[in-house]
């Protein structure tokens, strides 16, 4: 945190690094397998904007 405060020059707000600070402020922070980041994405963003998760099948044919 030390340096990028001196970078941005700011004071950071408390525990900003931590995943809960992340969540409580609407970040994602998730660790996945590389082979699954696109379905994942895909599901988030598909959330995200309202849409409807897809089935299995779909997702299979994607």
């Amino acid at each position: 945190p030390r340096v990028i405060e001196q970078t941005v020059r700011e004071k950071l707000p408390e525990g900003f690094q931590r995943s809960e600070f992340l969540l409580e402020h609407g970040q994602v922070d998730m660790i996945i397998h590389r082979k699954e980041m696109r379905e994942r994405l895909g599901k988030i963003l598909r959330q995200l904007q309202g849409l409807p998760a897809r089935d299995n099948s779909e997702a299979e044919n994607a």
